[in-house]
């Protein structure tokens, strides 16, 4: 089982990164409205860089100055088993304390992705 966890980011402007554990890195997409808790919702994931494994259990602030700065705070987080991937969708099973179920992220041009709650 890898990890997941979901960052609740007061930066320059409050968004939500999403992470997956996966290859010995963090995975990360910002999602500006929040992962979705419902099915069928859909929500812009920006993919942005890979994070250190580390990084899976941060909560608090990153300095003036510094990439991301602002705030952070773990707003869920859990395990999660791979169902498929391929260049255009990852489809996966959370099992968190907030979110439970099966999600995908769909690739849909250049850093641009959808997370949907199936």
């Amino acid at each position: 089982m890898n990890r997941f966890v979901v960052q609740e980011h007061h930066a320059s402007h409050l968004h939500w990164d999403f992470r997956l554990e996966k290859d010995g890195v963090l995975k990360s997409w910002a999602v500006p409205k929040g992962v979705p808790e419902k099915k069928l919702i859909k929500r812009l994931a920006i993919q942005v860089d890979d994070h250190e494994l580390d990084y899976i259990d941060f909560e608090g602030t990153i300095e003036e100055g510094e990439y991301g700065a602002g705030s952070v705070k773990i707003w869920d987080s859990g395990t999660y088993e791979l169902e498929s991937e391929s260049t255009k969708t990852i489809v996966f099973d959370l099992k968190g304390k907030r979110l439970t179920g099966k999600y995908s992220l769909v690739h849909l041009k250049d850093k641009q992705w959808l997370l949907i709650k199936l």
